[in-house]
């Protein structure tokens, strides 16, 4: 066998492989969503302990990191406007950039890369973890759904606590851009905050929290997924941990980009 038919037998098996993961992500989905929106009306119950316990670990235990690099984002992107603006005598537009920038798209792209990092790989190894143990196979023994038991509480708490982090975020990163604009710039709180006011829209924040809300989903599944289809050992659980944290900041990245093209065309 020749060198190029044994590359167009790996590419092939690559591109399979990564359709398989699609249709098998996919199928997560749905049984998520279904246990999620449909089973609470047919009888089973969402674990709602579950959920708030996720909702402390996903979101409250977040609020400390996500408020310190927001803010010092907000304090980057001020300077980084005055340095330009500066030129054009146009310093009171650094809330401009600062405002819309974070309601549009830092604000909710930190957010979720901070979760990806922090609770999309804590997803994985737990669930991982639980699939070495066989305790996955001991709830299916149990009658209990493990999409249902696991990945359900911590998709809601996802879905619930990551947009609430983003509106932080965003009110977080502009308050680093007033620090700034009132202690170097010498601008005042009034004039600042004004332009600010004039700068946003109800739509900045409505985008931002859409993103927010599907990039809350795609950290969540990705984690399950990578848990779901450990091999072998604790190796194994390291292996599916930097993975879920890899895909996830990837996916979200490829979605914030679909969803601006979107944003963009429509609004």
């Amino acid at each position: 066998m020749s060198k190029f038919q044994q590359t167009l037998g790996k590419s092939g098996q690559t591109l399979s492989l990564f359709f398989v993961h699609i249709y098998r992500m996919s199928v997560l989905v749905i049984q998520a969503l279904y246990c999620i929106f449909v089973a609470p009306f047919r009888g089973k119950k969402l674990r709602w302990g579950a959920t708030f316990v996720q909702m402390v670990r996903i979101g409250v235990e977040s609020v400390p990191i996500v408020a310190v690099i927001a803010f010092s984002v907000g304090l980057i992107i001020a300077m980084q406007a005055a340095y330009q603006l500066k030129r054009f005598g146009a310093m009171i537009y650094v809330a401009d950039l600062v405002s819309v920038t974070m309601c549009r798209e830092l604000g909710p792209l930190i957010t979720a890369i901070i979760i990806s990092g922090r609770s999309g790989s804590a997803i994985a190894a737990e669930i991982g973890t639980m699939k070495v143990s066989e305790e996955i196979d001991a709830l299916k023994t149990m009658a209990l759904n493990p999409v249902g038991f696991l990945v359900a509480p911590r998709m809601v708490a996802m879905m619930i606590v990551v947009p609430c982090l983003t509106v932080l975020a965003d009110f977080v990163g502009i308050g680093g851009g007033f620090v700034l604009a009132m202690t170097n710039l010498k601008l005042s709180f009034v004039a600042y905050f004004n332009q600010t006011a004039e700068a946003l829209y109800a739509k900045d924040f409505i985008t931002g929290l859409i993103k927010s809300f599907f990039f809350a989903i795609i950290i969540a599944q990705v984690g399950a997924y990578q848990g779901f289809n450990v091999q072998g050992g604790a190796e194994g659980v390291g292996k599916s941990t930097t993975t879920a944290v890899v895909v996830s900041i990837f996916l979200v990245i490829m979605a914030d980009l679909l969803f601006t093209m979107l944003f963009f065309s429509t609004l």
